[in-house]
């Protein structure tokens, strides 16, 4: 069974959201929470056009994504993959999520999610939430971390064949296989 194709972006989203909106260290350095405008505007490059109108006209879209992006900080570090499961099913419930088959332009009908609950941010939370699920269904439960570099607490969401991402990003990896090198090297 192939899982709903946006799942991909969606995690992506996800982790973004997570990292712009809640403090933690990255390369060493701290990283302090975006104040609610900046928030806005930072994740809202992220989205389609018509998700991006609808936050900024959303007057509390800020606290709403801070929330948001806590509740999923809070699932995906989850020590347990049942506590995860408890922390997505509320998110599901809080947010009304409910499928939806929307027509691509350039492909056939796909499975969406957004949620009912009213604001803008709801509509996406129901969406994100989902897509933990999917994860957890699709994907298994340990496909959600935090980066493994030294001096950062980013999270990421694992979406490879062979489970085998460790890092945030691209810069986090360099560094961790840069400094193994070199203490290799140092060691012979």
């Amino acid at each position: 069974m192939k899982i709903a194709c946006n799942v991909t972006g969606q995690a992506a989203l996800i982790a973004e959201l997570v990292n712009l909106a809640t403090p933690h260290r990255q390369g060493g350095a701290v990283v302090g929470r975006l104040a609610h405008e900046e928030l806005v505007g930072a994740f809202a490059t992220k989205l389609d056009a018509n998700a991006r109108t609808a936050l900024h006209a959303d007057p509390s879209a800020g606290p709403r994504l801070a929330e948001l992006a806590t509740e999923l900080r809070r699932a995906l570090l989850a020590a347990d993959p049942s506590i995860t499961a408890r922390h997505v099913n509320a998110m599901i419930r809080k947010y009304g999520a409910q499928p939806y088959l929307p027509e691509d332009a350039n492909g056939p009908f796909h499975l969406s999610f957004h949620g009912t609950a009213g604001s803008a941010v709801d509509t996406l939370a129901g969406g994100l939430a989902t897509t933990l699920a999917l994860i957890m269904d699709g994907y298994g439960p340990d496909r959600f971390g935090e980066c493994r570099a030294h001096h950062c607490d980013a999270v990421y969401i694992d979406l490879t064949r062979n489970n085998s991402r460790r890092y945030c990003s691209m810069a986090c990896t360099s560094r961790a296989k840069t400094a193994a090198y070199r203490t290799r090297r140092h060691t012979i």
